[in-house]
């Protein structure tokens, strides 16, 4: 039994694998549709969401598998004071795998220590979101034909953007990967990221807190909203939050074929003049986060 915590769990070769069973349920939908037929997913949802969790969800329908669980932790016995630990030790004997979103770092770790089944980190605080990073993964291969030899732009809140975080860790295993890091000085790339990725392999990248001047530079621009839920203190949210607001006219320097990313939810971050752009391709990786979920369910489940 295997559990995905982080994504640097997955070899290179592994998630190659995982974005080419992606693309064929993308291809051939009808040869899927009973691949988890009698087969349960639990989605154990302590933080709101609203993408991953449907897309866990869907994913599992369209496989023709069923799915229970929970949305926010008041609807758990956790508002009793149950530990993760009894709570997926309990849902283990009622699922067959389990998705798990928890504000606490490093919870879906001890979930999967816990379980007897697989568990998916669908995302831990500050942290990690490895099948975000699946997603990102998936839609930059069909966007760009490759996952190599790119200059990303990741721009925003990069101290508490655990999709920034699990995308870096995962692309700096490419070949001829750059990185473009843009952000305000208080929310710049965690210390130890840098130490222990960027700088561990030798991998280039530039620092700036100016968006249009990294822009002529990048294939990717990947932007990141400045997360209310991380800080302890509003003021200094209000400060920073619309340090970065993607406009037309900050497209003027950019590639004719750069391509736009963001997680979402977005806030303002993004103006919607932009949505209409076709660089923009965000809500393609929205609906790319489903495909890869569904090969992700596919692999930890063994179903061939």
């Amino acid at each position: 039994m295997r559990s995905l915590i982080d994504i640097q769990e997955l070899s290179v070769q592994e998630i190659d694998e995982l974005i080419a069973v992606a693309n064929d349920i993308i291809a051939h939908p009808e040869a899927y549709r009973e691949k988890c037929k009698y087969k349960k997913l639990a989605t154990l949802f302590f933080e709101p969401s609203t993408r991953t969790r449907l897309s866990f969800e869907a994913a599992m329908y369209e496989l023709g598998g069923q799915v229970l669980g929970f949305s926010e932790a008041q609807s758990s016995s956790a508002s009793k004071g149950e530990s993760v630990s009894d709570t997926v030790r309990v849902i283990s004997g009622y699922a067959d795998i389990i998705a798990m979103r928890h504000p606490k770092e490093g919870a879906p770790l001890v979930a999967s220590l816990a379980a007897t089944v697989p568990v998916i980190n669908a995302g831990d605080g500050g942290h990690l979101h490895p099948t975000q990073t699946l997603a990102d993964l998936l839609t930059i291969s069909r966007e760009k034909g490759r996952l190599d030899n790119l200059t990303i732009g990741v721009c925003g809140d990069l101290k508490f953007g655990r999709t920034v975080h699990s995308l870096i860790a995962a692309m700096a295993r490419y070949e001829n990967v750059k990185f473009a890091l843009i952000s305000p000085a208080e929310l710049k790339l965690p210390s130890y990221i840098k130490k222990e990725i960027l700088q561990a392999k030798g991998i280039e990248y530039t620092q700036t807190t100016d968006l249009s001047a990294a822009m002529p530079d990048l294939d990717i621009l990947y932007m990141t909203r400045v997360q209310r839920e991380r800080f302890f203190n509003e003021e200094d949210y209000l400060r920073l939050k619309d340090s970065y607001i993607l406009t037309p006219d900050k497209l003027r320097n950019a590639k004719a074929d750069l391509s736009i990313m963001h997680p979402l939810p977005r806030v303002n971050e993004i103006s919607t003049a932009i949505d209409a752009d076709p660089r923009a391709c965000y809500f393609r990786q929205t609906l790319y986060g489903k495909y890869i979920r569904m090969a992700l369910i596919l692999k930890l489940l063994e179903v061939a």
